[in-house]
């Protein structure tokens, strides 16, 4: 197993990537705080995982609140004493449309739980990792930091941002032997799936959007959980600062 006697929390666990990540962490031997701003959906998955012999809690956590955030890393050390691996998952979108149909409310929003969040848990994690010696935090991104689709700036503007903060936390917390890493998924199998799409989701829209990715479709919660694996893995010891592509060639 590879991350046997470590600890992860994964934040949007309830559902989607976060699902499949929370999910096969614990089936390498992680212990896994699932947190989500549906209570309901995180419970759903860590009793899942505790049935299949795996050891998971639930936390609901508003990851735009610093009080939620606290009190989900205290989950994790006052359940299994420690913290090895944080990953940034949470994140939402404004559905496909013009930037000037994009409301101030939703602009905030977008910012505050795709951007701020990653601070939010810094501020609360970062500490636990010193007090260890080290630690691993995963930030999902998207391509559309890399390779923006129209009708979705304000979401590429707040992906932008989250791979360069990876980039910069980097190299920040090095010394504490902190990595830091972000993936960057094509459009995926998710609940945003038809909120990026900005149309109905029928085969022939898939189509359409899966044309403009080479290896010819979709990613899956189980493609991005494997790229999560091999950052939280000691396998990546002598990773940091890197903004991996999870797209079937769309980037390139």
């Amino acid at each position: 197993m590879r991350l046997e006697k470590k600890v992860a929390i994964v934040t949007g666990g309830g559902s989607g990537f976060g699902r499949g990540i929370a999910e096969l962490f614990a089936a390498e031997g992680a212990a896994v705080v699932v947190a989500d701003i549906n209570d309901a959906a995180a419970r759903d998955v860590a009793d899942a995982i505790e049935k299949t012999g795996g050891r998971a809690t639930s936390v609901k956590c508003d990851v735009t609140k610093r009080a939620d955030v606290a009190a989900m890393v205290a989950a994790a050390t006052d359940r299994y004493g420690r913290l090895d691996i944080l990953v940034n998952n949470a994140g939402t979108s404004h559905r496909n449309k013009s930037i000037l149909e994009v409301t101030e409310e939703e602009f905030d929003r977008i910012f505050d739980v795709n951007v701020k969040a990653i601070y939010l848990a810094a501020l609360e994690a970062v500490p636990v990792f010193r007090s260890l010696g080290g630690g691993c935090i995963i930030n999902t991104s998207s391509t559309a930091a890399l390779r923006p689709r129209p009708g979705l700036t304000v979401y590429n503007g707040s992906k932008g941002a989250a791979n360069v903060m990876t980039k910069s936390m980097a190299v920040e917390l090095a010394p504490d032997q902190i990595r830091v890493n972000a993936l960057c998924p094509v459009i995926g199998e998710t609940g945003l799936l038809e909120t990026f799409m900005g149309v109905p989701d029928t085969p022939e829209n898939r189509k359409k959007f899966e044309a403009t990715i080479p290896l010819g479709r979709f990613s899956t919660p189980a493609d991005i959980a494997r790229a999560a694996l091999y950052f939280a893995s000691d396998d990546a010891n002598f990773i940091t600062g890197v903004c991996m592509e999870v797209d079937g060639g769309r980037c390139i």
